[in-house]
């Protein structure tokens, strides 16, 4: 059988992590070609990791900066090897291409680090996220990532043209693969089925932390024109300084872990999300127009979604206007189904996995059988490649060494 290997920072977790989300929809592409994957990991299995095994995934511990990957990733010899962001490519890559090196190395980069964490600087400063400064020692690593891999897969439009315009990237290197939703039903719980308003999001994730603070803030205006309206906050792994916020006087509610994503967003009539800095996709967004779940949202949490489609819920740019359009959407019903509606078109248009399965198929399937030419055509990246493989494969035989 073809043999496929991912190597992830950890285990995917679906029902906690949009990257989970997506990880587990790239392996259904791959078993859909018969491939025997091998998920591998540094990680530990957690309780909220996917079951991969009863999809007939292998799972595998590896180590980082030891001998035995070598002897684990020869016997495999994959004809693919997937990195779950560029980190796993900067501790694995260089073991790949030298135990393997007819592997087409694809990177999926989830979101550019390197643009999240620039934003969330540029907000620490008191700056806008416009001015944030891109060119970073995270941008070095990352776009080094890219260049050495074979296929870097781009979840956001917003993201594929800074790669290609601002840095230069080319597209050869490059493939637009946003998420993938396999259908969409509108028999969802009307307007007046629903209430109360809805945020979730995985809470190790600094933007949603920065988003459930924002929401602390705004709560209050909101409240006090909506006096029987309660927030209730989803979302694993939430710090103390997020749990301590919890006021069932003021209805500003802790949730903790969201058993059923799909209950749950079928039981609030709004979703609410300040989200001043982050990148890629947003898997609460797209989740919420899946269900029929408008969201109140800031540009950045709106990027890369809709197109040239309206968005399926209010975009501000303000807390002030952020709380009038929560109260509007919340209480007008025609504003509300207006809402709805554009988010099942936004569904249907963009983001049909029918769309997009068979033609990233054959992408591989091209890559696979011209896989030479296509390395001799991003020649930067073999450089890049030479000089990672010889400087970062004496520093992991040093640790290596020392760590015996």
């Amino acid at each position: 059988m073809k043999q496929l290997l991912i190597i992830g920072h950890t285990f995917p977790e679906p029902s906690t992590t949009a990257a989970g989300s997506r990880m587990m929809q790239l392996i259904e592409l791959f078993n859909e070609e018969k491939y025997q994957i091998t998920f591998a990991s540094t990680a530990a299995v957690s309780e909220k990791t996917a079951d991969l095994q009863r999809q007939h995934i292998s799972i595998q511990n590896i180590k980082l900066n030891d001998v035995s990957f070598d002897e684990f990733i020869k016997k495999l010899n994959p004809e693919i090897v997937v990195f779950d962001r560029y980190i796993t490519e900067e501790q694995f890559g260089w073991r790949v291409s030298e135990n393997c090196p007819n592997a087409l190395k694809i990177l999926d980069t989830e979101d550019l680090h390197f643009l999240r964490k620039a934003r969330e600087e540029a907000i620490k400063n008191g700056k806008p996220v416009s001015e944030a400064n891109l060119f970073s020692e995270t941008a070095k690593r990352e776009l080094a990532s890219i260049l050495r891999c074979d296929l870097s897969l781009i979840i956001s439009e917003y993201e594929m043209e800074l790669l290609q315009n601002r840095f230069k990237i080319a597209s050869e290197i490059l493939y637009y693969l946003p998420f993938l939703v396999a259908a969409v039903s509108e028999s969802t719980p009307a307007f007046e089925e629903r209430q109360n308003f809805l945020a979730i999001g995985n809470l190790l994730h600094a933007p949603n932390v920065d988003s459930v603070l924002q929401l602390k803030k705004l709560w209050p205006e909101i409240r006090q024109q909506l006096p029987n309206a309660e927030l209730h906050i989803y979302g694993a792994y939430a710090p103390h300084q997020v749990v301590q916020l919890n006021n069932i006087k003021e209805g500003f509610l802790i949730k903790g872990w969201a058993d059923d994503l799909e209950i749950a967003m079928k039981t609030f009539r709004v979703q609410l999300a300040p989200l001043r800095f982050g990148a890629g996709l947003k898997g609460k967004l797209l989740d919420a127009m899946r269900f029929g779940l408008p969201t109140v949202t800031t540009e950045i949490g709106v990027e890369g979604m809709c197109g040239e489609l309206p968005s399926g819920g209010s975009i501000i740019s303000s807390e002030e206007d952020f709380c009038g359009a929560a109260v509007q959407l919340y209480s007008v019903k025609a504003h509300w189904v207006q809402a709805q509606q554009r988010g099942f078109t936004i569904i249907e248009n963009r983001f049909q996995k029918k769309m997009f399965s068979e033609v990233f198929k054959n992408q591989i399937q091209l890559l696979l059988a011209n896989l030479e030419k296509h390395r001799r055509e991003n020649f930067v990246g073999q450089i890049l490649q030479h000089h990672t493989l010889q400087s970062t494969k004496y520093l992991g035989k040093w640790i290596e060494a020392k760590n015996k």
